[in-house]
């Protein structure tokens, strides 16, 4: 899976912590998403979203072979 969370909190001007307090996760996890070691959950998915004002498809897109 391809993610553009890094590119979006970068737009927004926040840390891995700010993002992470607002999605109660630890910046780890945060971490992890933006580096595709980790897939979130859908419900993580869309609150990052949510933050970010955008659809889910706009920040998580599939690989093929996914």
């Amino acid at each position: 899976m391809i993610n553009y969370v890094k590119e979006e909190r970068n737009k927004k001007g926040i840390t891995q912590q700010e993002l992470a307090d607002l999605l109660n996760v630890s910046r780890q996890t945060i971490f992890s998403i933006e580096t595709g070691k980790y897939v979130p959950s859908t419900i993580l998915a869309l609150k990052i979203a949510e933050i970010f004002g955008k659809y889910v498809e706009d920040i998580f897109n599939l690989e093929k072979g996914d």
